[in-house]
């Protein structure tokens, strides 16, 4: 529904009301709800010399039986469309137009995340392949203009970044861990379970770990959501599921390419390597499709 109610779709409303004490509390509240009822004013028969006496006695009488039965209760038709509420008076096949914008009453609901990048600590590993999850964490706090990653003790002793505004659209809170990759788990359950106590019940919350992925194309991003899904040889995947236990979480994957030959030592130093410009820039540029994933993930 637009900011401009439509003609009524013929589709069947979810609640219609024809009481009339509803009546007055409709005239009320329907300009909030992006409608105008008709009001009618009651209107004095003009003094024209050229009209006699009881032809304007018969227009006034005809204009407050009008002002009158615009008066009586109006049946009102309150319909929920696609989670949106909205208010029809139901002897109308039209929406009525508002002279403000709507209010939309949606049944939609969020969760909260906890968004959390693992790497290795350090300018020595700063901007390294192994690092893309934290290159992307800086860049989503850049990008949805949070304030700056602080240290929180109570965190897991992790870098820790909100929105700048409270009560900011998305309750996203930005987490990177300050362990070495192989013992990154520690940290990540010691954030989750302090972040979970202000996370209210009925709000739920999902915990979602950004990490980088071996063999898939630099830049490319994969997100899992299965439980027990295989850690593939990352060592801080490993670490989180060692100690987090069946709390469930989210991995979103960054791919880093892959070194031409397999051996392990070889491996090691593609992956902590720093980044050149051009790998950078491919890193960089996912930010746009991690957000859109994480805002899929936070529709449960």
């Amino acid at each position: 529904m637009t900011g401009v109610c439509s003609e009524d779709s013929g589709k069947p409303h979810a609640l219609t009301h024809t009481l009339e004490s509803f009546d007055q509390q409709a005239r009320d509240s329907a300009p909030r709800c992006g409608l105008e009822m008709a009001r009618t004013e009651e209107v004095q028969a003009p003094a024209d010399d050229s009209v006699s006496g009881v032809e304007a006695t018969s227009r006034r009488s005809k204009r407050l039986a009008k002002h009158h039965r615009s008066r009586e209760s109006t049946p009102i038709a309150v319909g929920v469309d696609d989670g949106e509420i909205s208010v029809r008076v139901t002897n109308s096949n039209k929406w009525r137009k508002s002279t403000g914008s709507p209010i939309r009453m949606s049944t939609a609901r969020t969760l909260p995340l906890l968004i959390c990048s693992v790497g290795n600590p350090g300018s020595t590993y700063a901007n390294t392949l192994h690092s893309a999850g934290h290159t992307v964490v800086n860049r989503l706090v850049e990008h949805l203009g949070y304030d700056g990653l602080r240290k929180e003790r109570e965190l897991g002793n992790g870098l820790v970044a909100r929105p700048a505004i409270k009560g900011a659209a998305g309750d996203w809170t930005l987490w990177q861990s300050t362990s070495y990759m192989n013992d990154s788990g520690k940290g990540v359950r010691a954030a989750h379970t302090a972040w979970a106590k202000h996370t209210p019940v009925s709000e739920g919350g999902k915990l979602v770990v950004v990490h980088d992925e071996l063999e898939k194309p630099l830049g490319a991003v994969t997100v899992r959501t299965a439980p027990g899904a295989s850690a593939k040889g990352h060592n801080g995947i490993k670490s989180i599921v060692s100690v987090i236990g069946a709390t469930p979480f989210a991995r979103i994957g960054i791919g880093i390419g892959r070194p031409a030959s397999r051996e392990p030592d070889e491996v090691a130093r593609y992956v902590l390597k720093k980044m050149t410009p051009a790998e950078k820039a491919k890193i960089d540029g996912c930010v746009e499709e991690v957000i859109a994933k994480l805002k899929q993930l936070e529709q449960g």
